[in-house]
């Protein structure tokens, strides 16, 4: 999340051969089309696996990897919030912009970037564990009423948590949204083969920036469903109100598409060395799409990267990709590198991946209380620094500012910002381990599934 971000450069128009690119993917991904008889997912045949691998329980290993790296996302989704709340740039200049911007602050923002794309990614992937145990009609009906409960929960509860406005001005739609309506959709899609589900993630994700093509006519003005789909932006509602859609759905939903379809590699098909050995090369063909494409500057980003006045300037020009919404390359860049860790955590266990299992584990009630956390903190110092509840309001009405009790220059530097970020993850940290002993110990409680 970021609120004060550059402004989107406009696009030239894309030439529609660099699509042969697609070509070179789908290689990448073919393997998933292969049909085995003896098994209802489709799984790669390009994989010779001797002898012939049993059919046994999943590994607990194979769903404690995904856990331990959705833990290291929320842990570094943290820092992009504190930095926000807390730092005193955070809404007076864009942490990207390389004209104002410092290294370290440009890395604070950047490696956040990865949090979003693998939450979604991964949300997909769990999905897939689910048909596992699941019957299609259980799997289906459960899509459907979680997909409509995260919407809620953006709506209201996450809404108030980023404004701390109880007559809700300001309705946001992120990443929960874009999660909760992909369930939604999947709850229907489910009913399609695994290759239309795969083929749907694959011409989303590598084609919807052919939609910056007409985005970047002269005069264009998105209308409401347009900025649903693909367009980042405030859209007023009229009387004080407004929506706030940071996360234009169309992108994420391919994404988590494809995140679903990687889901069968964690199926008990696979071997930890052969599901290695995969999410290793298609990492590694991902990170490869990213490069090649983003030093021709052909397609899949909507604004160019070009040399700066020095080496540094110019790795930051081709690293600054478009997350809103996220284009192709940005895509790449952030889910092929989390394959390769995917594929590294396999075989890893220690004090430190038992701990970022935790978090992983319980990422959306770590979500939801850690927002609350952070700008709670940001209110109080708020008022120790001397403003009233009045001059929130005055302030926030005047300037059409979203957000209560942040006062925009104010706030302390990058290195204090770092502290209160580490200080919030580790006091999260008791509160997540009881929640997930309580989930893990009252199966029968329902209820616990839609946190």
């Amino acid at each position: 999340m970021a609120f004060c971000h550059k402004g989107t450069k406009t696009p030239r128009h894309q030439d529609t051969k660099s699509l042969s690119s697609l070509g070179f993917v789908l290689d990448v991904f073919e393997p998933l089309w292969q049909k085995n008889k003896n098994f209802q997912y489709f799984a790669p045949t390009t994989v010779d696996l001797k002898p012939p691998i049993a059919m046994s329980p999943i590994p607990k290993n194979r769903i404690e990897s995904i856990d331990v790296l959705r833990g290291i996302v929320m842990i570094i989704m943290a820092l992009d919030h504190t930095r926000e709340y807390f730092h005193s740039g955070a809404f007076t200049a864009d942490p990207l912009d390389l004209t104002t911007t410092t290294p370290m602050l440009y890395f604070t923002r950047w490696i956040t970037h990865f949090c979003a794309p693998i939450f979604v990614f991964l949300s997909g992937t769990s999905i897939y564990l689910q048909s596992l145990r699941k019957t299609p009609q259980e799997l289906r009906a459960f899509l459907l009423k979680r997909g409509l409960w995260l919407i809620a929960i953006e709506w209201v509860v996450m809404s108030f948590a980023l404004t701390f406005n109880p007559f809700y001005n300001v309705i946001v739609f992120q990443v929960i949204w874009c999660i909760g309506i992909t369930m939604v959709v999947m709850s229907l899609l489910l009913r399609l083969p695994f290759k239309v589900i795969l083929a749907l993630g694959l011409v989303i994700v590598l084609g919807h920036n052919l939609l910056d093509i007409p985005e970047s006519a002269e005069g264009f003005k998105a209308n409401l469903v347009w900025m649903f789909f693909h367009r980042a932006g405030v859209f007023p509602l009229g009387g004080g109100y407004s929506l706030f859609i940071l996360y234009p759905f169309l992108p994420w939903m391919g994404l988590m598409f494809l995140g679903y379809c990687t889901g069968v590699y964690f199926s008990p098909r696979y071997s930890s060395a052969a599901r290695s050995s995969i999410l290793t090369r298609l990492g590694l063909a991902t990170v490869l799409v990213f490069v090649a494409l983003r030093l021709l500057n052909l397609y899949g980003n909507p604004a160019d990267w070009a040399p700066q006045k020095n080496a540094t300037l110019t790795v930051l020009s081709f690293l600054n990709l478009n997350k809103y919404p996220p284009s192709l390359l940005y895509m790449c860049m952030t889910i092929g590198p989390a394959l390769l860790i995917l594929a590294g955590l396999e075989r890893v266990n220690n004090g430190v991946t038992n701990i970022l299992r935790t978090y992983g584990r319980t990422a959306f009630f770590y979500y939801l209380i850690h927002f609350y956390l952070i700008h709670l903190i940001s209110t109080i110092c708020f008022f120790a620094r001397g403003h009233s509840l009045g001059e929130a309001i005055d302030f926030a009405t005047k300037n059409q500012f979203p957000f209560l009790f942040v006062m925009p220059g104010e706030g302390v530097n990058l290195t204090l910002t770092y502290l209160i970020w580490v200080l919030i993850v580790a006091g999260l940290y008791p509160l997540c381990k009881w929640y997930d002993r309580y989930k893990t110990g009252h199966p029968e409680k329902w209820w616990l599934s839609y946190l």
